[in-house]
């Protein structure tokens, strides 16, 4: 009987330590993690919202609009040149919109705040963005006159850019880092695509871009859900730049689920997690919501990888809306409605992820998956990064039904046979640097030959 006793305690001890989830964070992203403030947050949306609109088409003041709002960002990167250690500049990039009929009736001047944050790695010429858009609107898109204070939408996208700034221009990491503030964004995504095009035509190495629009509610109307523990990202399936030869491959691996930008969600679910206590990630499988854009969908056309950050549940009196007080309820974006602790785990979470993608190698290359015969094993090849060093690499396997990576396979090879069908799972392949920082996943291409 006693031996029975034993048995049955080793076994519930077993099944105990099954259960464990061991969670291994890195002590100087966690530090980073740890100095973001909600405090510092709730004072620039404030402070944003106190430009009464930033409309991309308001007067140009030295008090208020949109030019006296970019000056006022502009300063805060600024203030925080000397401490990097040089490797921070701060600049308005400007540029002309034409007169479209629609949004700008007339050709416009637009700039958008950028902070670059240059990367240790001489040979490392790899790019991330991060951005949010520091024009608002009321009601009516076309009214530049009226108070637009706009402190969610997106003054919390903006506040967060700041916040990570200050924080991370002090860190050091080998790829570069661009936090940037777009205008024009209620006005036809205007700065995001004028970024994106000249991206595009510089040939940057841009690796992922990170937009945050709207990140600070946590009360839904209608619906009257007030949480704040859960913050969507949005991807695309099928990228929007597809070419014939990549849409070949897709069907052939029905790899509809597995463009660039749905590895970079599912990255920013495992890190963001991993870091941020009560926040869960939530990956929402379209590009954006209904009836409305955001400033990664220029970048998701110009071929590149890009997400969009959003609070879960939105609250539509103070969005898109006049200042007022109507039947009791009160309508505006205003700052009293924004839920700063909110914001501070949602600025964590794009910080851990900023932050681990920016440490680590580029992704592997060359990675394909063996399809030349009939088995009931997977066998994947790859070549190591093209940027940084590769102390090993995941091999990444889930079932097919199922969103998220299921298990991790380590090896310091370049090949790994699995004794899983490749007919029954997915698979993809992550570089892992010698301090343990992974990169963005890819997805094999078919080995036919």
């Amino acid at each position: 009987m006693k031996k029975i006793f034993v048995l049955l305690f080793v076994c519930t001890c077993l099944l105990a330590q099954a259960q464990t989830q061991i969670v291994h964070r890195n002590a100087a992203i966690a530090s980073m993690v740890e100095e973001v403030s909600a405090a510092n947050l709730e004072k620039h949306v404030r402070d944003l919202a106190a430009f009464r609109t930033r409309h991309s088409l308001s007067a140009n003041a030295s008090k208020e609009g949109i030019s006296a709002s970019q000056q006022y960002v502009l300063n805060h990167f600024q203030s925080l040149i000397p401490a990097s250690g040089g490797r921070l500049s701060a600049m308005i990039d400007t540029f002309t919109v034409p007169a479209d009929g629609r949004r700008i009736p007339t050709d416009a001047p637009m700039g958008n705040v950028m902070a670059t944050l240059k990367g240790t790695d001489p040979q490392d010429d790899r790019v991330f963005i991060i951005s949010a858009h520091i024009d608002s609107r009321a009601l009516d898109v076309m009214n530049k006159e009226i108070d637009a204070p706009g402190a969610n939408d997106d003054g919390s996208g903006v506040a967060a850019i700041m916040e990570l700034v200050r924080i991370m221009s002090k860190k050091s990491f080998p790829a570069t880092i661009i936090f940037v503030a777009v205008s024009g964004e209620e006005q036809g995504l205007k700065g995001a695509a004028y970024l994106a095009e000249k991206a595009k035509k510089e040939n940057w190495n841009l690796v992922a871009m990170l937009n945050n629009d709207m990140i600070g509610n946590s009360n839904s109307s209608q619906t009257n859900i007030n949480d704040n523990t859960q913050v969507r990202i949005f991807s695309e399936g099928v990228p929007a730049a597809e070419t014939e030869q990549m849409a070949a491959i897709r069907r052939y691996t029905n790899g509809e689920n597995d463009s660039k930008s749905r590895q970079l969600a599912r990255y920013m679910k495992e890190v963001g997690e991993r870091y941020v206590d009560q926040l869960e990630v939530k990956l929402v499988y379209r590009n954006d919501r209904f009836l409305r854009g955001g400033d990664h969908t220029p970048f998701a056309q110009q071929g590149f990888t890009a997400i969009r950050v959003c609070e879960m549940n939105e609250n539509y009196y103070h969005q898109h809306e006049n200042v007022r007080l109507e039947n009791g309820i009160q309508y505006g974006d205003l700052p009293e409605f924004v839920d700063y602790e909110y914001m501070r785990k949602i600025t964590a979470m794009n910080l851990a992820s900023l932050a681990s993608l920016a440490s680590a190698p580029s992704e592997p290359t060359n990675v394909g998956i063996d399809v030349r015969k009939l088995s009931n094993t997977s066998s994947l090849r790859w070549e190591a990064p093209a940027k940084g060093k590769a102390k090993g690499y995941y091999v990444l396997m889930r079932e097919t039904d199922a969103s998220q990576w299921q298990k991790k396979f380590y090896t310091e090879e370049t090949t790994l046979t699995l004794p899983y069908s490749k007919d029954n799972f997915f698979f993809a392949v992550q570089a892992v640097g010698e301090n343990g920082f992974e990169s963005l996943a890819v997805f094999p291409q078919p080995i036919t030959r």
